[in-house]
């Protein structure tokens, strides 16, 4: 290999893969390699016989559950804000013409041991049971000092300055009750924990309207947008655009070794044998061990079913959140469930994921809450594995290192680390600025 590239790209996850197809887009020349003979590293969906093999080793799927080949089951289950950052991306790039979506039926959040769909707008406010009278219309009133919050608009900012008053002081200014902030916080804003209360209000105000716009674009039940086929067409959607601007693509490289010369800047990659040379290095967290560092666990359950889960209107696809508070755990917990509806199980099945970020060493006894919910199950898969933060300096050494995939059951905070590491390699912003009717058509199934 005597060409040199300005980027090779280890690994082809999904955040790998829209890496490549940025950079190939930009008029980088990139060489995308991967160890593994598919496409989607940790980010890739199985085959039934495929979830046995990972999992049971060498037991075989039983005949009840019907055909392996129906079943697209992803190792890391996350539903798309149909605004959101990532559709923006798809559209950007044009990937949306090699995929179809469908829009998630529902979005519910857990209080006091039950499930509540979750109310997005100041209609949606007085309907829902969630809150009682009173609470209701403090809360409608928030709601539409969300909705007409415009930043350039200081008639509608209402005396504040979001940039500088935090969630907790604008919150105050409602007289919510906790059990309100908790469900406007975790499930309509999407914060993780409870620090963004003392954040700038700003923040929670734009993640509430991004989820308030999502929910509007398709008229569903929810913000939220996945593709038919399941989420391992996203990584071949992008691997197929890098390849019309370029890209080269090797699968199947084992032993993947990242060269570095005297001054410790990585030239090259080694693999049977044969040294490609580059300027810089893209690659998940499994490539460079050594610069990176563990900074904590995803506990899981994979669950296949034969019904909806209960108290969801019979929703074939829902993403349910589990505030920390509501179960006494210092982090969320998610549950993600889709179906035959969006052809990633044969008819009739459901496939449901209760994740967190790990708290103990007993998935099965975390998880709990989050599969009591579910009803019967036909088949429980139990999984944890480890999250690794970059702990190098990228200027000085040329490698750019994804994080792994956290626990939550949307692409937020997914992309956001797709744009940092796009601006590190480039030294530009991402331009996201699109027509968002394309979107539209992107969803047009839904």
């Amino acid at each position: 290999m005597d060409e040199e590239y300005d980027v090779i790209v280890l690994g082809t996850g999904l955040k790998e893969c829209i890496l490549s197809g940025l950079l190939s887009v930009d008029g980088l020349k990139v060489l995308h390699m991967d160890r593994n003979d598919y496409y989607g590293g940790e980010s890739t969906s199985l085959s039934l016989v495929q979830l046995w093999k990972r999992f049971r080793s060498n037991d075989k799927p039983p005949e009840l559950l019907g055909s392996s080949r129906e079943y697209n089951v992803d190792m890391i289950p996350k539903f798309m804000m149909a605004n959101g950052t990532l559709v923006r991306v798809l559209i950007r790039t044009g990937v949306t013409k090699y995929l179809n979506f469908k829009a998630v039926d529902g979005s519910f959040v857990y209080n006091n041991g039950k499930i509540y769909k979750v109310p997005a707008t100041d209609v949606e406010a007085l309907k829902s049971t969630l809150m009682g009278l009173f609470e209701k219309r403090r809360a409608r009133k928030f709601f539409i000092y969300v909705q007409d919050y415009e930043d350039d608009d200081p008639k509608s900012h209402e005396g504040l300055d979001l940039n500088k008053v935090t969630t907790r002081d604008v919150i105050s200014k409602y007289g919510l009750e906790d059990n309100t902030v908790d469900f406007i916080g975790h499930a309509l804003a999407l914060h993780r924990d409870d620090s963004y209360l003392d954040e700038p209000a700003i923040y929670t105000v734009k993640r509430m309207k991004l989820y308030a716009e999502s929910l509007a674009r398709f008229q569903g039940g929810s913000p939220y947008i996945y593709p038919l086929y399941g989420l391992g067409e996203l990584p071949q959607g992008f691997a197929r655009l890098s390849a019309v601007y370029g890209g080269t693509y090797m699968l199947n490289k084992p032993e993947c070794k990242v060269e570095f010369d005297t001054d410790g800047k990585a030239h090259g990659v080694t693999s049977e044998g044969e040294t490609a040379k580059c300027k810089k290095v893209v690659c998940d967290p499994s490539y460079l061990p050594d610069k990176v560092k563990k900074v904590g666990r995803v506990a899981r359950a994979i669950c296949i079913m034969s019904h909806p889960i209960p108290n969801t209107n019979d929703s074939h696809s829902v993403q349910i959140i589990l505030p920390q508070k509501q179960l006494g755990r210092r982090s969320d917990m998610y549950v993600f469930c889709c179906s035959y509806a969006h052809n990633v199980a044969p008819k009739g099945k459901y496939i449901a994921f209760v994740s967190t970020e790990a708290e103990t060493d007993h998935p099965e006894t975390e998880l709990k809450p989050g599969i009591d919910l579910l009803g019967p199950v036909d088949e429980t898969f139990f999984d944890i594995y480890d999250r690794y933060e970059p702990a190098n300096h990228d200027e000085q050494d040329n490698c750019f290192i994804s994080t792994s995939y956290d626990a939550t059951t949307h692409f937020e905070s997914t992309v956001q680390d797709v744009i940092s590491m796009y601006k590190k390699i480039t030294g530009k912003e991402l331009d996201l600025s699109v027509d968002l009717s394309a979107a539209s058509a992107a969803g047009e199934d839904a």
